[in-house]
């Protein structure tokens, strides 16, 4: 089943079962709640929201038990063996098992629900959120575009739906508004986590003349590193793993969603609906970190100007969820 952390043995013991979602209130003050990642906590998506149920389990809000590296045939089993436990909340990605995620949640009406998913959320327990950080992609597209010198930008990314799409779209646009001379070239490792098979689609792209190098996925930022280009990151900042190669990266921050979703299952007022607005700007939820030194006081200047627009609401960063494609 995969790692399963210290407390899940706590869940087969006298713990109380939640009230119906319908109820005023739920029959117990501290939430548990149970994730179920198909990779590594520490890799990058999953991580966001693995670290913002951790303090929240911190701080004694909830009770967090966790399961990873779980594969789409288990994660169905997996889900139920932790409904049967009495959780409040269940938290996962069901974008590749998203019918028996959809089943399992169907079957408990009790629980809540809180997975990453590009379909839309089920009454009454099936809430649903993605990454929506195009708008600090978009800046660091801004970046990229005044950085680059050959105009030739390499993106690697992991799967092309939704969540991903959206993001390198979002960089492109960037790119373009400040340089439209650059090229993309566009390539999909169909893997959340390879980093082998990242880094040689990476290194691809250099030969061919990339300067720059959008890091979707883990490995990325390894074959910049090794030949001595840039790199853009994405939902965590590497920079410290990377020193003097990661120019700008997007960050995710799960807390804000998170903290939202455990208010509501606690109030009694969790709904089957979108989450994943928390992950806009506005929010807190997603933001942009620059490397000042590498970038330049000019491309640090025109992001930072476009970024008070989004933040005022002046300016609206498109959401394209078509596949993106080199050009």
């Amino acid at each position: 089943m995969g790692h399963i952390n210290r407390r899940t043995v706590l869940a087969a013991l006298g713990f109380t079962t939640a009230l119906s979602l319908s109820g005023a209130a739920w029959a117990q003050d501290l939430i548990k709640v149970a994730a179920v990642w198909t990779v590594p906590v520490e890799q990058q998506w999953a991580s966001r929201l693995h670290n913002a149920l951790v303090a929240a389990d911190e701080r004694g809000e909830i009770d967090y038990v966790y399961s990873e590296n779980i594969s789409n045939t288990d994660y169905e089993r997996v889900m139920r063996e932790y409904a049967e436990q009495g959780i409040g909340l269940l938290v996962g990605e069901a974008f590749g098992v998203e019918q028996p995620a959809r089943a399992v949640a169907a079957d408990y009406p009790e629980i809540a629900f809180l997975m990453g998913s590009s379909l839309a959320p089920v009454e009454p327990n099936f809430a649903t959120f993605d990454n929506f950080i195009h708008e600090p992609s978009y800046l660091t597209g801004i970046i990229a575009g005044m950085k680059t010198e050959t105009n030739k930008i390499g993106m690697v990314g992991g799967y092309a739906i939704p969540e991903v799409n959206r993001l390198m779209h979002a960089f492109m646009a960037g790119v373009l508004s400040v340089n439209p001379e650059v090229k993309f070239s566009v390539s999909f490792i169909n893997s959340w986590y390879d980093p082998p098979k990242a880094k040689e689609t990476a290194f691809a792209m250099v030969d061919a003349g990339a300067d720059i190098l959008y890091a979707e996925r883990f490995g990325v930022s390894d074959a910049a590193k090794e030949r001595g280009i840039l790199a853009i990151g994405n939902v965590i900042d590497t920079s410290a793993d990377y020193p003097g190669t990661i120019l700008a990266s997007a960050l995710w921050n799960g807390a804000p969603m998170i903290d939202q979703a455990i208010k509501d299952v606690q109030a009694g007022s969790f709904t089957a609906s979108d989450y994943g607005i928390y992950a806009f700007m506005k929010y807190g939820g997603g933001s942009l970190v620059v490397d000042e030194t590498l970038a330049g006081p000019d491309a640090v200047a025109a992001a930072k100007d476009v970024e008070a627009k989004i933040l005022d609401g002046s300016f609206v960063v498109e959401i394209d969820d078509t596949e993106p494609k080199s050009n």
